[in-house]
């Protein structure tokens, strides 16, 4: 048996029954009047203080044990003849004991309520009670059933560090001021099915040994269930939350469930645990989804969400997720992923038993594709993505990134189109790629003309914070195998480009590996730009047949001159062939005849052929480079049409 507690109450207490081992005896309060508390009254007296009583009487019995047949003798004597049913005062019942059963159903408080560590020895019953003022129930102890269904608290409600060894049901009660059931237990079933929360909802630290359910629930203020302990299942199915919620540090053991859940503020799970969790939502939360530093320690999960923002920041995945998810920005950064974790733009409103989930709250937001913002400190070769918008997602910091697997509907983003002036004769124009942010960042960087149009980064202008080429070359290289490796030949093109850029681009690289690159890029942008390919070889071809009529061919094929002698009956012959000759007049040299040679002459070249023909020295010379020339851009140009059409 517990030893009884030596500290006397605040209150002028009875003392009944003290002794040695118990100095302080009887905390029942006085009263009015007498030295006894209302229990250990004689018969007389006690009969005349319940007299006493009328409906609205205020009531002190703080330290009282009351019994059952007590306590319906006040409530009969507090009975309103208009209701039938009590109305008390203030009612003081802080640290009474109610031995056995304790009915206060369809009972009203119209002053404040103090129940604070009161003991109910059985069931406990507050069935459409009415709380007009504040109510306390904070360290009370409920060793049996206690029901509050339908209750209504108009002012503020404490149940903190309340203990509900049994059932504990709230179903359909009305919390009007703030309710708070910070570190409270429940022991067993928890129901809150109904019950409105007009102020705001505080379980932090409370722990849930059974099921909890707050199914249809609707919490009009902040809703807290940070450091909260979920053994048993957990249901939120339909509730409804206008304010933040929180879930921080809140450990799940069974089921959690959130279907048609609507959060009108945040929704913070951060450091949640979920053990057995296999699928979350539907639900809409209209501002921020936070799962961050949470832990899913089940063998799959499925979340399903309409939210602005979805923050998986640290998170740990021990089996596999899909996380399918409408108008979110989503942050994976520095999330732990031990199997695949797919990342889904989902393409129509959830679907649930009361038809398509209600996405009202979105309309006029724009599309509802997901977009991912960093992959920081991730083993994205466990990451999947389908329809997903990768223009403002960061690669730079994910490992194993040549495994990620990027599937069909998901967007990059692209270089600036247009023309734009800059400094010099010759204007920009960026070729049409798909980049990655980070390329965007560090070229918003660069001189005015040159970075215009390109995206700002998060720590622009701080370009010791912001990723350069020799960090984006890799990431680019990274890409591209795994759109190789994935037999996209023609997305990894895109991703090709932008390792070459940012390898010519590179302070670091030797400089003649980057005049090398910068030879390749304007010849024919890295083997990917058959049209530039093709328009240099056009100018080359062109360029080599106007020097071929200006210097290459001589005025006449020459004619071979035969000369012989005859010497003791032999005769001997030998041929001269005189060296071409070129002495026409500038004007005579560019004919119709004449540049049908030269063109013959180019288009040999050009399939590394002679054309046989007779030339000057400078058109030998002219000849011979253009055998060279050309036919590397050729074939640059073919390898650019492979690239971009291979399977």
């Amino acid at each position: 048996m517990a030893s009884p507690n030596p500290t006397p109450p605040l209150w002028p207490h009875c003392a009944y029954g003290a002794s040695t081992s118990d100095p302080i005896g009887c905390r029942g309060v006085h009263i009015l009047g007498h030295a006894q508390c209302l229990e250990h009254l004689v018969a007389a007296d006690q009969a005349g203080f319940i007299a006493g009583l009328a409906p609205g009487s205020d009531i002190d019995l703080r330290g009282t044990r009351i019994t059952s047949a007590l306590l319906q003798a006040i409530c009969d004597a507090l009975r309103d003849p208009a209701s039938g049913q009590p109305r008390f005062g203030d009612a003081e019942f802080d640290a009474a004991t109610f031995t056995r059963h304790a009915r206060f159903d369809a009972a009203t408080f119209t002053g404040d309520a103090g129940f604070e560590s009161a003991t109910f020895s059985g069931m406990a019953g507050f069935n459409s009670a009415t709380f007009t003022g504040d109510s306390r129930f904070d360290s009370a102890t409920f060793t049996s059933n206690a029901w509050f269904g339908s209750a209504t608290f108009t002012g503020d409600t404490g149940f903190g560090s309340a203990t509900f060894t049994r059932e504990a049901l709230f179903s359909s009660a009305t919390f009007t001021g703030n309710a708070w059931f910070g570190s409270a237990t429940f022991n067993r079933n928890a129901g809150f099915d109904g019950a409105t929360f007009t102020g705001d909802a505080w379980f932090d630290g409370a722990t849930f040994g059974g099921d909890v359910r707050f199914t249809a629930a609707t919490f009009g203020g902040d809703a807290g269930f940070e450091s909260a302990t979920f053994t048993g299942d957990a249901g939120f199915s339909s509730a409804t939350m206008a304010g933040d919620a929180w879930f921080e540090s809140t450990t799940f053991t069974g089921q959690a469930r959130f279907d048609q859940a609507t959060f009108g503020g945040d929704a913070n799970f951060s450091s949640a645990t979920f053990a057995e969790l296999q699928q979350v939502g539907p639900l809409r939360c209209s501002s921020r989804l936070i799962f961050d530093q949470a832990r899913f320690t089940g063998s799959k999960v499925t979340l399903e969400a309409a939210a602005t923002t979805a923050s998986f920041r640290r998170t740990s995945f021990a089996g596999s997720a899909s996380i399918r998810l409408r108008y979110s920005q989503v942050s994976l950064s520095g999330a732990t992923l031990t199997a695949p974790v797919a990342l889904q733009t989902w393409p129509a409103p959830f679907d649930t038993p009361s038809g398509p989930l209600n996405e009202g709250q979105f309309a006029g937001t724009g599309s509802a594709e997901v977009r991912l913002l960093d992959l920081e400190g991730v083993d994205a070769a466990q990451v999947v993505l389908t329809d997903v918008d990768l223009r403002q997602c960061r690669f730079d910091g994910a490992f194993h990134l040549d495994q990620i697997q990027v599937g069909f509907g998901c967007r990059f983003a692209e270089a600036p189109r247009g023309w734009r002036r800059r400094s010099g004769p010759v204007p920009l124009r960026w070729s049409r790629r798909k980049v990655i942010a980070e390329e965007h960042h560090w070229r918003a960087l660069r001189s005015r003309a040159v970075g215009r149009d390109w995206t700002r980064g998060p720590m622009h202008p701080r370009a010791e914070l912001t990723p350069g080429p020799d960090d984006l070359a890799g990431v680019y290289q990274r890409l591209r195998k795994a759109f190789e490796d994935a037999g996209d030949e023609p997305g990894a093109a895109d991703f090709y480009y932008g390792e070459m850029e940012m390898r010519r681009n590179d302070p670091l690289r030797p400089r003649a590996e980057r005049w090398l690159l910068w030879w390749y890029w304007l010849l024919s942008g890295y083997g990917l730009r058959a049209s530039r390919a093709l328009g240099w070889l056009v100018a080359a071809m062109a360029t080599t047949v106007l020097v071929l009529l200006l210097v290459g061919l001589p005025n006449a094929d020459p004619s071979p001159q035969v000369s012989g002698t005859d010497q003791a009956g032999q005769v001997q012959l030998s041929t001269s062939t005189p060296d071409p000759a070129l002495t026409l007049p500038v004007a005579q040299r560019f004919t119709g005849a004449r540049a049908e040679k030269a063109s013959l002459v180019v288009v040999n070249s050009v399939v590394f052929r002679s054309s046989g023909q007779n030339l000057t020295g400078w058109g030998t010379v002219v000849e011979m480079l253009s055998r060279i020339g050309e036919p590397v851009l050729l074939g640059l140009a073919a390898l650019a049409v492979r690239g971009r059409v291979k399977r």
